[in-house]
């Protein structure tokens, strides 16, 4: 027994020890950094794995110049942008973009790359997926002993990557739509509410049993500015309905009849026959 129970007790501590060393955690070579900033009013988000100088010669060396380098290490480097933006002077759509550096003693290339899912630089480039490319001349810089990647001289207009890593600084810069964006809010706003503004305080004005005679003339208003369609003219029959109007809401139902026929929408031109066969009996 007593031969059983060293036997057990050893298992137990081997599975212990087994278990403790598989938890163990070791840092990566290169660690993952992701910024996440705003731009004027477009959100910026960078992530990219960091590797470390460790003494050796950078560029020339371990990144050999005039070659493709995917900028960093492990998966591709990867920048996204939630509006359409400029990067050197080209349009960009919103979206994500790996981003890949040809760099040379004079100049480098920087691509940003549509196809974001590659292990390092694409088996197969393609020119069809570079959304920009842009030149840019190589700067000094105190050395740097990580790779570091930044969104910086952030201005409501725009900012520059930086891709900084040894004692060379490589600043792209990127525009973003912060003048257009508030312009056009600023011209909706004074202009002042829209059709489908007006359209949908009506209908929740009736649904909430609010006041009637206010939501008949937002919804009129919504029609006056051409939103005449038959769920709206549906909409106003309803109201007019509520409010007694059974004449009135005769004849508005029929106007949608008409756009829900040539519509062939069949639940409106039911709903709108059998609203008019009971309101023409009150």
């Amino acid at each position: 027994m007593k031969n059983i129970f060293n036997f057990l007790l050893f298992g137990a501590l081997v599975m212990m020890f087994s278990s403790t060393q598989a938890q163990i955690a070791t840092p990566a070579p290169s660690q993952t950094a992701k910024l996440e900033t705003t731009v004027g009013l477009t959100k910026v988000v960078l992530e990219y794995s960091r590797p470390s100088k460790n003494g050796r010669k950078i560029y020339g060396d371990l990144v050999p110049f005039d070659a493709l380098w995917r900028t960093g290490a492990n998966k591709n480097s990867m920048i996204s942008f939630s509006d359409d933006v400029k990067i050197g002077g080209t349009d960009v759509k919103k979206g994500n973009y790996a981003i890949f550096t040809k760099p040379g003693k004079a100049s480098w290339d920087v691509y940003f790359y549509s196809d974001t899912e590659n292990w390092g630089t694409p088996e197969k480039w393609d020119e069809t997926k570079v959304a920009a490319k842009v030149m840019v001349t190589p700067q000094s810089a105190n050395t740097v002993e990580t790779l570091t990647m930044n969104i910086a001289n952030v201005t409501n207009d725009g900012c520059n990557l930086e891709i900084t890593w040894d004692n060379v600084n490589i600043p792209v810069k990127i525009e973003v739509p912060t003048d257009k964006k508030v312009s056009e809010a600023i011209a909706q706003v004074m202009s002042g509410p829209s059709a489908g503004d007006y359209y949908n305080a009506a209908t929740y004005y009736r649904t909430a049993k609010k006041d009637l005679k206010q939501a008949l003339a937002w919804m009129n208003k919504s029609i006056e500015m051409g939103n005449d369609k038959y769920w709206v003219l549906r909409q106003k029959s309803l109201i007019q309905s509520d409010m007694g109007d059974y004449k009135g809401a005769v004849e508005t139902a029929k106007m949608s009849l008409t756009k829900a026929t040539e519509a062939a929408n069949k639940d409106y031109i039911k709903m709108n026959n059998d609203s008019i066969a009971m309101w023409s009996k009150k």
